[in-house]
This record gives structure tokens, C-alpha cells and sequence, in this order.
């Protein structure tokens, strides 16, 4: 592995580079994520797995243009270095590394972060705004999704999950007014942000990047499952969701209500637990045998749960 990266990173950066040890971190269900210095660089390499975490996600390819995209637009994102074709086997591309914690729990309950923890709702916020305000023709692949697509996704699951299939019908009957469609992150939450003791460092993971209704993003990072153990929390176990609101509504001229975020909210939980199922699917079928995913599997149970727990509540 340190001979196939040295090579393509040498061929990336235009220069023969002696580099570290190629770190594996932990922590991608999805993609594998390799630290290593190159020739004075901090980089961060994402490279294809075995399989793909499911079959609505974006390409490497795509996904690096949207990081390239977000740097552009000055969105807090890794510095971009590249796309690699082949590494050892697998497609990558090269990022900046940054410096800070990722982990969620860590995040939520770390002493030293307690005051990016009183800082993130606002940063989050002025984040989510360059986001949605990057150009969607800048990025003319990115699909438009909607409730149709999480449909499809049960059905390739191919098992009963009423809980899921009764919080799709609700979905269905309650849509609030549609917004016009933006650029959306797609997994942006708690355990895909760089936190420093200061606060936001950077936006991680963008392979979900696709058009939808901003509040869609918004309301993601109130999925239970996000807030890691502290769910009086409702922004990500960090905070209160309304200074998230009001400086998001400041920035982007939108008037975004309380009701529309618990409809995106019990989406989000909606689209997690069908994840989940997904991501089980993986392990069981040996296409790539993992604990992690198994782990991942039976937590659908527990977004199950909260999903009859919101209908109940929205239907109160």
C-alpha cells in the first residue's frame, strides 16, 4: 500500500514525494479514509471501498467535483488536491487533512469542545447557507431526490418494515409547501463536521450531495441517531435548534417554520433507518463481511422506534 501511494501521489502532486505510512482511520462505512504526510502535505486520502454503501451515491468522481465546488463557493471544506484513477486497485482522490474531531460522541461530550458546542449551531448554520447557495447548474450530475427514492429503497430491501412503510404514507399526505430545490449536502450532521476547541473546522462527506428542499438538509441534523447520547439536545446533542434557525433564515432570506423541520425530521429518520437496512444488506449478502455493518443493521430497530415515536407525537 505505502508503494501504491507513493507513486500516485507523486504523479498527483507533480513531484516524486517520500511519504508516511499510509493510517487507515476508522470510522468509513462507506469509503476508506487513509491519513498521510506526502512531501510536506497533510493529506487526507478517500479511496473507493469494496462495495458501495448503496447505489444512490455519488461517484468519487462527482463527489470530489462537489468538494471542488464547495471550495470554490467558501464553504468550510478540505482543500481539494485531486483525483487518482487507480490506487492500489481503487479509484481515490486527495484532500487536505484537517485537524480536529470527527467522532460524535467525542464531539457532544468532550470538556475541551464546550464552547465550539455553543458556537456550532450558528457556524453550522452559516455553513448550510453557502451550501445551499452554490450553483446547481455548477454541478449539472447531481440528481434530484424525494420521497419516490427512499420507496425504491425499501422495496429493494425487500422485507417487511411497517414502521418505515407507515412513516412514508404519512410523509406522503403531510408535505408542507414545496421549496425550490438546492444544492444539498445530504448527510450533513454531527460526525461529518471537523470540530476544533474554536468550532467547525470543515464539512466532511458529500458522496450524498444531491437537489432537494433545503429544510430536507436542515432538519437532518436533528435525527436522533445524530445527537449521540445527549437527546435532550435536538441539534446534533450540541444545542438548541432555534439559534440554528434564525441565523440559517438571517443569511438566506427564508422563513423556515417549526413545522417544517418535524416533517424533515421524521424524513430524516425515515431515510436513516432505510439506510441502516441497506447497510445491513452488505453483510448479509458477503458482498462485504464487516461487523460494523451488521452493528449498523440492527440499529434499525431503534429509528423504527423513533419513527412511531414522531407520528405519534405530530398526530397528537
Amino acid at each position: 500500500m505505502k508503494d501504491a501511494f507513493e507513486a500516485g501521489l507523486s504523479e498527483l502532486l507533480g513531484r516524486t514525494v517520500e511519504i508516511s505510512e499510509p493510517v487507515l482511520l476508522a470510522g468509513g462505512a462507506s469509503k476508506e479514509a487513509w491519513a498521510v504526510d506526502a512531501g510536506g502535505e497533510r493529506l487526507l486520502v478517500r479511496r473507493a471501498a469494496v462495495t458501495v454503501m448503496h447505489h444512490h451515491t455519488l461517484t468519487l468522481t462527482q463527489e470530489y467535483e462537489v468538494i471542488e465546488a464547495a471550495f470554490e463557493a467558501g464553504v468550510k471544506v478540505p482543500r481539494p488536491y485531486g483525483y487518482i484513477a487507480d490506487l492500489a486497485g481503487r479509484e481515490a482522490f486527495a484532500m487536505e487533512r484537517l485537524e480536529g474531531d470527527t467522532i460524535g460522541r467525542r464531539i457532544v461530550q468532550k470538556e475541551e469542545l464546550a464552547t465550539a458546542r455553543e458556537r456550532l449551531p450558528v457556524q453550522l448554520a452559516e455553513e448550510l447557507a453557502k451550501i445551499h447557495a452554490i450553483p446547481a447548474e455548477r454541478l449539472p450530475f447531481l440528481p434530484e431526490a424525494g420521497r419516490e427514492r427512499m420507496v425504491e429503497e425499501v422495496d429493494e430491501v425487500d422485507e417487511p418494515h411497517p414502521a418505515i412503510e407507515l412513516g412514508l404514507w404519512w410523509l406522503r399526505e403531510n408535505r408542507p409547501t414545496e421549496r425550490p430545490a438546492v444544492v444539498n449536502h445530504g448527510d450533513y450532521r454531527v460526525g461529518n463536521v471537523v470540530v476544533d476547541p474554536e468550532g467547525l473546522v470543515g464539512v466532511l462527506d458529500w458522496e450524498f450531495a444531491h437537489l432537494d428542499d433545503p429544510v430536507r438538509d436542515m432538519a437532518f441534523s436533528l435525527v436522533r441517531a445524530w445527537r449521540f447520547g445527549v437527546p435532550e439536545k435536538r441539534l446534533g446533542g450540541i444545542g438548541d435548534v432555534e439559534p440554528f434557525v434564525e441565523r440559517y433564515n438571517e443569511l438566506t432570506g427564508l422563513d423556515v417554520r417549526p413545522e417544517e423541520l418535524d416533517y424533515w425530521e421524521l424524513a430524516g429518520n425515515v431515510a436513516w433507518a432505510i439506510g441502516t437496512l441497506t447497510q445491513a444488506q452488505r453483510h448479509l449478502s458477503g458482498r462485504d463481511r464487516s461487523v460494523e455493518l451488521a452493528i449498523l443493521g440492527r440499529l434499525s430497530a431503534e429509528v423504527e422506534y423513533e419513527i412511531c415515536h414522531l407520528l405519534e407525537r405530530a398526530n397528537a
